[in-house]
């Protein structure tokens, strides 16, 4: 090693996924731990308890809406997470932008659950939660799409793998987009469809091809 060479020191190859793992998942599990803070019977509601419990069905709806999408985001961004050699700085930046929507995703909720069924205010509270939730799947998949693009991924993830990721993240775009539409005459169907979009991104994959994909992950983890 020349003297130029040592006075440059070692090349960066990037940033590790450690730390940026540990605080995605802090703020994923913050979130939905916020989620269950506005199920709340109002305090008038002990000579009617069942009853008052009941009417709260708008709340439940929207919490496991909420919790489904969050929990169906951290499974795409966990995915995408063990394909990563590296991320950089723009990533962290993608990623910290991902994080800010998840955090912000109660407000919305709490928002749809108090004023369903209030005419255009109900309206105007289903956009709102459905944009949130089109913003965050983008954000996934732009996550995604850029660690592609800036070569962050390992090079010795399959192309099958990186397509059916890939297909994985994107087809819940349009779903959304049609939704926010069609809860702008009905919300309430509206919401059920956010919860069968998350549905689609939580159930495994046909379990022949997973089972494939995961032999193939097992054994790279044990020749390492």
């Amino acid at each position: 090693m020349t003297t130029g060479e040592r006075a440059q020191g070692p090349k960066r190859r990037g940033l590790r996924t450690g730390r940026l793992e540990a605080f995605s998942d802090g703020v994923f599990a913050i979130a939905v731990t916020l989620l269950v803070l506005d199920l709340a019977v109002p305090a008038s509601a002990s000579q009617h308890l069942l009853r008052s419990i009941a009417e709260l069905w708008p709340s439940y709806l929207a919490y496991v809406a909420s919790f489904s999408t969050i929990g169906a985001t951290w499974l795409g961004h966990n995915a995408i997470t063990e394909y990563l050699e590296h991320v950089n700085t723009v990533f962290v930046r993608l990623n910290l932008l991902l994080l800010l929507v998840i955090s912000f995703l109660p407000f919305p909720t709490r928002l749809f659950a108090d004023y369903i069924g209030q005419n255009s205010n109900e309206r105007i509270a289903a956009t709102i939660y459905g944009l949130t939730f089109l913003v965050a799947s983008t954000l996934l998949l732009v996550l995604w799409r850029y660690a592609l693009h800036a070569g962050l991924v390992r090079p010795d993830a399959e192309d099958e793998e990186i397509q059916l990721l890939t297909q994985r993240l994107t087809p819940g775009l349009g779903g959304y987009a049609a939704l926010i539409i069609a809860g702008i005459f009905v919300p309430i169907i509206a919401v059920i469809g956010y919860l069968v979009i998350a549905f689609f991104y939580i159930i495994p994959i046909p379990q022949r091809r997973w089972n494939r994909l995961t032999a193939r992950h097992w054994r790279r983890r044990s020749r390492g």
